[in-house]
């Protein structure tokens, strides 16, 4: 990986690939990984940790700034 600038990018919610709240999408961005995957990795977090994950979701969709 790597970067044209050495000032660190900032976890936003994605515009472009939003289907709930734009967490998973921004994620993804922010990573380069496919979107998709990360959207199973939620739905399986949040079924092996009881919810826990849904929680944390629930809280990243209000602290995470809306992309540009």
């Amino acid at each position: 990986m790597t970067f044209e600038s050495n000032t660190p990018r900032q976890f936003t919610r994605s515009d472009n690939q939003k289907m709930l709240a734009g967490v998973c999408g921004g994620i993804a961005e922010y990573f380069s990984v496919d979107v998709n995957l990360v959207r199973l990795l939620t739905v399986v977090a949040t079924l092996v940790t009881g919810g826990t994950a849904a929680l944390v979701y629930l809280a990243a969709w209000m602290l995470m700034p809306a992309g540009h």
